[in-house]
């Protein structure tokens, strides 16, 4: 079909504003009386009703940045053929205030021929045009361009059936399996059956044949996930390869602080979990910050970690661990173990130091940038895309029909991975260390360098390092933090603090404003290294959520070394 614009065209097409790509008339899938008048432009899809009412009325516009793809199909006696437009448009919340992404389908007939094949055939031209506009659409946001990229040619998603009330998999069935059919992203299901099952699984298999790993769970599967790829031999390689998250957990801090960046307004449960299922259908990769952890094992046999979230002690490391036992009720667990801390506020004593971060240039802000799949992913033309499939426990996961989805359910009903473990595994005494080297940190047994400072304050009710803004879903810990800034946003508190104005602080961090509250107990900083020596010999470490070897702990953060879709 010809896209210019002629006499011919309906009017309102012929103000030579915006070019019109394909122009259709077709019929309602349930009506054949109703006809639709369907325009596509570079950046839209309008679908206009044809009836004897004045123009604009019955007019809908659809954004092709809100598509995640378009399929033709021919109908059961091969007749008619169909092709289906699906959008995640953001509407207004039933019974809520605020905006929320929602799902579209637009289905049209077409039956302008009276070969079936070629009205199959004009189908697929309109759905193969309709997937490319959507892929070519950029914009700019925050002066960094992104760029809609193809879709990788296979996921892993990787799904912890225990997580969060132990609904990840059905909230994957539920929500993110069909938009993943619908935006034509092929996937192979994997179900962890027990602790560090992920972290074995990317460490040992052949990760050429994926272009991206996808996690749904909370942020200890990609805890799992990240120091795996970590620990390979070709480790500088393996982090290159995408990371997605979808929220199926308790916390999803992470989850939280992707839809953030992606300047929607806060939504959560299963309005977070279809925004990062559209954010991962559309592709988008951008890089991301690690943090190198050191724990306080012998020089002689390092343990070194990689994170991406966070370093806790004190209040909230006790809060993440002992709130366990409120799994059950989902999210609201943080919140019940928050007020059983409170009601008794201890003090931890210990020595935190730090290597504090020039005032930001714009040198720095030039760093952030997106990237696309194909150019962070090295995928062979041979790679033929899997079906969707379940896989319990192969290391490279090729769905096989010896191994059905009812096998890979009855296995993970066996795992053991539904609590949290008390301690991450620690690397074997051969290990060799892999990763980025630190080079702002000195070992453990030395004293930190000249130009770190030394907090005067021995008596702390918390600290936390982010590098993300979200310590959950609800918690907005770090406002200025973006996805690649190269820092540790590190906040602490002072003993001496209330009760009460510490409630307050907590309450104020679900809306970010907890550090604009001048609370004189709470310091505020970005740095680029740490340490924490406690000097209590018993107490509680966390690492992007999980519980670690207790004793000195130091973090440095290597900026942009991961890739995570996001937008």
């Amino acid at each position: 079909m010809d896209p210019k614009i002629t006499e011919s065209d309906p009017p309102p097409y012929r103000n030579g504003i915006t070019q019109v790509l394909q122009y259709g008339e077709f019929t309602a899938t349930g009506n054949r009386k109703v006809r639709y008048a369907v325009s596509l432009t570079e950046r839209d899809l309008t679908i206009q009703k044809i009836t004897s009412t004045p123009a604009g009325r019955s007019k809908v516009v659809f954004n092709l940045r809100d598509c995640v793809g378009c399929r033709a199909f021919s109908a059961d006696d091969n007749a008619d053929a169909y092709f289906s437009v699906y959008f995640y448009p953001f509407k207004r919340r039933w019974m809520s205030s605020g905006v929320a992404r929602q799902r579209v389908e637009q289905c049209f007939r077409v039956s302008q021929f009276q070969d079936p094949r070629a009205n199959l055939e004009e189908a697929e031209k309109w759905a193969g045009t309709i997937r490319e506009s959507s892929v070519r659409q950029q914009h700019l946001r925050n002066r960094v361009l992104y760029s809609e990229v193809h879709r990788p040619c296979s996921v892993m998603l990787l799904v912890n059936p225990h997580s969060g009330k132990g609904q990840a998999l059905s909230l994957f069935t539920g929500h993110v399996q069909h938009m993943l059919n619908e935006a034509g992203v092929p996937h192979t299901l994997v179900i962890t059956e027990r602790q560090n099952h992920a972290r074995e699984l990317v460490r040992e298999a052949d990760l050429s044949q994926w272009g991206a790993l996808v996690i749904m769970s909370g942020d200890g599967l990609l805890f799992e996930v990240v120091n795996g790829l970590m620990e390979r031999e070709d480790w500088e390689e393996a982090i290159q390869t995408p990371l997605g998250i979808l929220p199926g957990g308790s916390g999803n801090a992470l989850a939280a602080s992707i839809h953030h960046y992606s300047g929607a307004q806060p939504v959560s449960s299963e309005e977070l979990l279809v925004s990062c299922g559209f954010l991962l259908c559309k592709g988008l990769v951008s890089r991301m910050d690690l943090a190198s952890i050191h724990l306080g094992s012998s020089p002689s046999n390092p343990t070194r970690l990689f994170s991406f979230l966070s370093l806790a002690w004190g209040f909230v490391a006790d809060v993440d661990v002992e709130s366990e036992k409120y799994r059950h009720v989902g999210a609201a667990r943080f919140t019940m173990g928050t007020l059983v801390r409170l009601a008794s506020l201890r003090v931890y004593k210990g020595r935190l130091a730090y290597l504090p971060v020039d005032e930001v240039d714009g040198e720095e802000e030039d760093r952030q940038s997106s990237v696309s799949l194909e150019e962070m992913t090295s995928v062979s033309p041979q790679c033929q895309p899997p079906s969707s499939a379940f896989c319990s426990s192969t290391l490279l996961c090729r769905p096989s029909k010896d191994s059905p989805c009812q096998n890979a359910a009855h296995n993970s009903r066996n795992s053991n991975n539904a609590f949290k473990a008390k301690n991450w595994e620690p690397m074997s005494a051969n290990a060799t260390l892999t990763g980025p080297p630190d080079s702002l940190l000195v070992p453990l047994d030395q004293p930190v360098p000249s130009d770190w400072v030394v907090v005067p304050e021995e008596d702390f009710v918390l600290m936390l390092a982010m590098y993300q803004s979200h310590l959950a879903k609800d918690l907005y810990a770090a406002p200025d933090s973006t996805l690649d800034d190269g820092l540790i946003h590190l906040i602490y508190v002072r003993a001496g603090i209330s009760r009460t104005a510490l409630l307050r602080l907590f309450l104020a961090m679900e809306k970010g404003t907890h550090l604009a509250n001048n609370c004189p107990h709470l310091v505020y900083t970005r740095v680029r290294a740490l340490r924490l020596e406690p000097y209590s010999p018993k107490g509680v470490i966390t690492v992007d959520g999980e519980v670690v070897e207790y004793g000195p702990v130091q973090a440095q953060v290597h900026g942009g070394i991961a890739r995570l879709i996001t937008r």
